[in-house]
């Protein structure tokens, strides 16, 4: 059973640069696990010391969030496409009153 995931560019330099990779995993959480251990560059990436996905990660499988399946116990299936989002930050507070 073959699942596909999406690296994200944030990613990737631990994966040598790849974008894509492609495991063998019952669930989400196994297919964490085979995740760190083919590229332990993504150790602490994704999940906490604690296993639990960081709040800025979003995990997709098939385009729909873990949070609204079984979380990380989210069964696979053959061919199925699971996406790791890092949540993107940026800009300032907005200024008061605007620009002088």
């Amino acid at each position: 059973m073959s699942v596909n995931v999406y690296i994200p560019t944030p990613f990737r330099r631990a994966t040598q640069n790849k974008d894509r990779v492609s495991l063998d995993a019952p669930d989400v959480r196994g297919l964490l696990d085979g995740l760190e251990a083919q590229f332990e560059g993504l150790r602490g990436l994704v999940r906490n010391e604690r296993g639990e996905v960081h709040h800025h990660v979003n995990i997709y499988v098939n385009s729909e969030a873990i949070e609204a399946l079984a979380g990380l116990a989210t069964s696979l299936k053959d061919g199925d496409e699971v996406s790791i989002i890092p949540a993107l930050a940026g800009g300032g507070p907005a200024l008061a009153g605007g620009l002088s």
